[in-house]
């Protein structure tokens, strides 16, 4: 919002920065050195007065703009009315310092002209900071939390990852140890004890000695001794018993003391010489 002081405003901040530099130049005495000095003050008291029309706040208040404003013109003041003094003219030393302060003092008009009747006080403004930063604190926090959780979950990823390596492994293994591991035979016990064929049971209550099959030229040679019979039966079956009876149902001319005799030797040949 635009007013028409700042026309006034800005042409007495003219002549005030060339009087004040002229003065302090002259006061000093330095030649044209003292104008960085001179130069010094005015960006000095011009900074103070756009940072009061900006509006700038220090610890979010805009006194301490306006006391540096304040305390930079009454310096600048005192240094027009000492050039006054040093030049023996009570006219200057009076009217010197009037040139400042009369542009200050039409600077805060304008500046109270420009400000909108319905902004934010500084009360507001300063709520509005607080809820501004709480925002900023709780999306900061967010991300934060955001960020934990990621790389909780990549962790998470990566230990089953490991889990299912090994569990592939492990099973790779598994196979290859099945596929090297020998065939076991499976002992024969009562529930698997091997049936009689029918033609063998017929031939024991038939005849005492089986009739040898047609197809076989010498029967007798072929036969298998008690001895080897009782070796087979011991090797696949762990009852004397069941080995017995087997061999019996083979050879039925065979004597039962005598086969039970040769399941017994043949067992205790098997486990080292212990019955």
């Amino acid at each position: 919002m635009r007013t028409p002081l700042l026309i006034p405003a800005a042409l007495l901040s003219g002549g005030s920065l060339a009087w004040t530099t002229w003065s302090l130049v002259d006061l000093l005495g330095a030649g044209p050195w003292g104008i960085t000095v001179a130069a010094g003050a005015d960006i000095i008291w011009a900074s103070v007065i756009w940072a009061e029309a900006r509006g700038l706040r220090i610890s979010g208040h805009r006194w301490p703009v306006a006391a540096i404003g304040w305390a930079a013109l009454l310096a600048v003041a005192a240094f027009l009315v000492w050039h006054g003094i040093e030049q023996d003219h009570a006219a200057m030393a009076v009217a010197g310092p009037f040139l400042p302060l009369g542009a200050k003092v039409v600077w805060l008009l304008a500046l109270a002209d420009m400000r909108d009747p319905g902004a934010l006080t500084d009360d507001d403004c300063a709520l509005l900071a607080d809820e501004e930063r709480a925002m900023r604190f709780e999306e900061a926090r967010h991300q934060h939390e955001l960020r934990r959780r990621e790389m909780a979950a990549e962790r998470l990823l990566a230990d089953v990852s490991v889990d299912f390596e090994i569990e592939l492994a492990r099973q790779e293994k598994g196979r290859e140890l099945a596929r090297r591991a020998p065939i076991a035979i499976a002992p024969i016990t009562r529930e698997h004890e091997p049936s009689t064929p029918a033609s063998v049971t017929e031939q024991h209550h038939v005849s005492a000695r089986p009739e040898p099959p047609a197809t076989s030229p010498n029967p007798d040679r072929e036969q298998k001794s008690i001895a080897d019979l009782a070796r087979e039966q011991v090797a696949i079956t762990s009852d004397n018993v069941i080995a017995t009876k087997t061999i019996l149902a083979l050879r039925p001319d065979a004597k039962e003391t005598s086969v039970a005799a040769a399941v017994r030797r043949e067992r205790s040949k098997l486990n080292g010489g212990y019955n």
